[in-house]
């Protein structure tokens, strides 16, 4: 039996990032399920079955880093990729500290993505 495609989730509340990001991981074979807000992604039982989260910090609601800390309350080891247009170094610490496999600054090259989520889901 073939082993199934890494599961990406990507929370990001820019539509055409979504898009973006939804086609370059499926260039390099991973699945994806997109969400526009992170309440969106603990709707739909985001957790289940994905294995990496690619989380954008500044979101509209919850924020990114509220997300990590909500997951990681209810036991969640979900490994989290955080990404921001707004890269200061308070932001990096908080996002140290919420916990993050990688921490990348937007816009960024794809080699950057893919080796971050090979490193999360060996």
């Amino acid at each position: 039996m073939p082993e199934r495609s890494k599961l990406i989730a990507v929370v990001d509340d820019d539509a055409s990032m979504l898009k973006s990001i939804e086609r370059l991981l499926g260039a390099y074979g991973f699945a994806t399920k997109v969400f526009a807000s992170a309440e969106a992604f603990l709707d739909l039982d985001g957790p289940a079955e994905v294995d990496c989260l690619l989380l954008d910090i500044h979101l509209s609601g919850m924020s990114g880093i509220e997300l990590r800390y909500h997951l990681t309350a209810s036991g969640c080891t979900l490994p989290v990729i955080f990404m921001t247009a707004f890269d200061d170094e308070a932001t990096r610490m908080q996002a140290q500290s919420a916990g993050c496999i990688a921490f990348l600054h937007k816009p960024f090259v794809a080699n950057l993505l893919i080796g971050a989520i090979e490193r999360a889901v060996p």
